[in-house]
């Protein structure tokens, strides 16, 4: 039942960073600075996880593996900068959604991530065995990107600056890379709290030298909103990562993705049908990309035939 388990949770885990998208976006169009409210959501994630390592047990346990196994050289210093990987998707959203609009962006990001999950899966960087890219695997990952694309295809407006695509293209491959690392940061620690702290606190640093520059540039954000549910995002985020580091030893990077990309498609689903945006409503292509991911899963599940 572990093969299930992880794919349920990855799936839940994508539904949950739907809800996270939905809010950080809201947030950050108070603030006029998107950059600004992806800082805030990681610091609220980073001083959750803070609490969460110091009240549990098993958590603070994870400490003192964790630093073992960067002594021994059991865990590479580099496999700890999973979170850089994340605050540069975040980073990319900023630089690139507004010249290539949401629907380019999504695609290119899925793309990327799908194509480094089978290259991290068979180099074996993620926990456990390594996984080779099979014919099952490979349509399942191909069809996960069409669906994509069928799912926002209504968004298609902006056909300019393609070229930069490049750059959540590349934010989706340091996705796939981040997951497997994660992973390798849990299995070492044995705290998937731990991990996830660790990866907050590296994003963290890396959106702080980001927001530096971008006020610099831009100068400073509008005041903070007063609702408090806008500041919820850091929470969602917390949980979201969360499964993602539990399912990868369970499934791997690629069923990960795939399950997260569905689940994010899911649960933008749900919400534009119980809360839609002023305007807007369900778009039949959304309801196809959803159907076609979900057998993209499917397909990717599959195992080889020895």
């Amino acid at each position: 039942m572990s093969r299930p388990l992880g794919a349920v949770v990855a799936t839940l885990g994508g539904v949950v960073l739907a809800a996270q998208s939905r809010i950080n976006g809201q947030l950050g169009s108070h603030l006029g600075d998107g950059l600004i409210a992806a800082l805030i959501s990681f610091a609220i994630g980073l001083v959750i996880l803070l609490i969460a390592v110091v009240s549990m047990p098993t958590a603070r346990a994870g400490i003192g593996r964790f630093r073992e196994a960067i002594s021994t050289g059991q865990l590479r210093p580099w496999q700890c900068l999973g979170g850089a990987a994340g605050a540069w998707y975040v980073t990319s959203q900023g630089l690139t959604v507004t010249l290539l609009g949401v629907a380019v962006f999504t695609v290119a990001v899925v793309a990327g991530q799908v194509v480094s999950s089978l290259l991290v899966d068979r180099a074996g960087i993620a926990p456990g065995a390594a996984q080779p890219i099979t014919v099952t695997r490979g349509i399942g990952a191909a069809l996960a990107v069409v669906a994509v694309g069928i799912a926002v295809s209504d968004e298609f407006n902006r056909p300019g600056h393609l070229w930069l695509a490049l750059v959540p293209a590349l934010a989706g491959v340091g996705l796939g890379w981040q997951q497997a690392v994660n992973g390798q940061v849990r299995a070492a620690s044995g705290s998937v709290a731990f991990a996830s702290m660790l990866n907050f606190a590296v994003g963290l640093v890396a959106l702080v030298i980001a927001s530096t520059v971008d006020v610099s540039i831009r100068g400073l954000p509008n005041s903070p909103p007063t609702q408090w549910w806008l500041y919820v995002g850091g929470a969602l985020g917390v949980v979201a990562l969360s499964t993602a580091v539990f399912a990868v030893r369970l499934v791997g990077v690629l069923m990960v993705g795939l399950c997260a990309v569905a689940g994010q498609l899911v649960g933008a689903l749900l919400l534009d049908v119980v809360a839609p945006p002023p305007g807007e409503g369900v778009e039949p292509t959304t309801v196809i990309g959803v159907a076609l991911t979900l057998a993209a899963v499917g397909i990717a599940a599959v195992p080889r035939r020895e």
